[in-house]
């Protein structure tokens, strides 16, 4: 049996020095080694043998056993090295190769537009208003009763205005004003909010119009507020947003919701004000609409107008955006095609 585990031994450390890879090793050790292997097989039969041959044949087979694992785990290190070295050098990667162009998504024009807007009027002092007072589905009450439309007013006709079956009255909202106569229901003056968002009305879609569309509103109430105030704080949003100071003009207007109201102009970004086609000739393109808000939408949300006063202004993202940077179709922004948006 001795001779046995010596023959045992040579042809295993024969196989063990030939091995050429790890697999190899392997298949040696599960030759050998394992609970079927060689080695084990006589182990078994050491029962057999008298006590004195199985004290000496059992040490013996345990030095050949011990033999076997240090060269198997000696070849294995080299073996398992070298193969990774052979793997590391197939995947060398050069960084100096050009690598495959890979298109990045980028933040849309229109948000880009909300983004600095907030910010403009953020550094004047409005912060941006709490979203759950800014529902884009809203009651006709909020959207046009509390802002002093008249019963009759055209603006609630189902041409102008989506009307939704969830229950009677309840719309897409048209404004963004129904946050401002939240915010003033839970904040009592003074007030110094923009609250930017989506609207919805019943338009025929154009270049220069669509049923869906992006707001910014602003509303400061406070004591001692004047049409001067207001004005101070659009001719600072325009000079800043459009880069420089640029001519404004307020036209006399009406809002319901405001007295006395005004559209804001803006000298036009592409004939300075000579006359071309984008501003019909005028030499002025409206930016936004304005007015000191109205005593009847003080009065609906218990604010004193006696004591109080203030103004509100609104404006669409759309058409900040298409002034700013010449475009001249508003539905390029909702078309989600590539070549357009990755110009910004």
């Amino acid at each position: 049996m001795k001779e046995k585990l010596e023959l045992i031994l040579n042809n295993a450390s024969d196989e063990i020095n030939k091995a050429s890879s790890v697999q190899d090793l392997e298949n040696v050790k599960l030759k050998y080694l394992s609970r079927k292997g060689e080695l084990n097989s006589i182990k078994k039969n050491l029962k057999d043998l008298s006590d004195e041959d199985k004290r000496i044949v059992g040490a013996f087979a345990n030095e050949v056993s011990n033999k076997l694992e240090a060269m198997i785990t000696s070849k294995g290190d080299d073996l398992y090295g070298h193969e990774l070295d052979e793997k590391l050098k197939k995947e060398t990667i050069d960084i100096t190769l050009p690598s495959d162009f890979r298109p990045q998504g980028k933040v849309h024009p229109l948000t880009q537009t909300v983004n600095e807007i907030v910010e403009i009027f953020q550094g004047l002092g409005f912060s941006v208003m709490p979203s759950e007072y800014s529902p884009e589905v809203e009651t006709e009450y909020i959207n046009f009763d509390m802002l002093n439309f008249p019963p009759n007013h055209p603006a609630k006709d189902m041409q102008d205005t989506f009307y939704t079956k969830v229950a009677p009255n309840v719309i897409l909202r048209s404004q963004t004003s129904g946050a401002q106569i939240r915010q003033m229901i839970n904040q009592k003056p003074p007030v110094r909010v923009i609250s930017p968002g989506r609207v919805y009305r019943c338009e025929s879609v154009s270049a220069r119009k669509n049923n869906l569309f992006h707001q910014i509103e602003g509303l400061l109430v406070d004591k001692d507020i004047t049409f001067a105030d207001l004005k101070g704080i659009l001719n600072e949003f325009v000079r800043i947003y459009f880069g420089s100071s640029r001519p404004t003009r307020f036209r006399a207007s009406y809002f319901p919701f405001t007295e006395p109201s005004a559209e804001v102009d803006v000298q036009c970004i592409m004939c300075g004000g000579k006359g071309c086609r984008t501003c019909s000739g005028t030499g002025w393109l409206e930016v936004l609409g304005a007015g000191m808000v109205h005593a009847n939408v003080l009065k609906n949300v218990g604010i004193d107008p006696e004591i109080y006063s203030g103004f509100a202004f609104g404006m669409g993202v759309e058409r900040l955006t298409m002034l700013k940077y010449a475009i001249n179709d508003i539905r390029l922004f909702f078309n989600n095609d590539t070549r357009f948006l990755k110009q910004f």
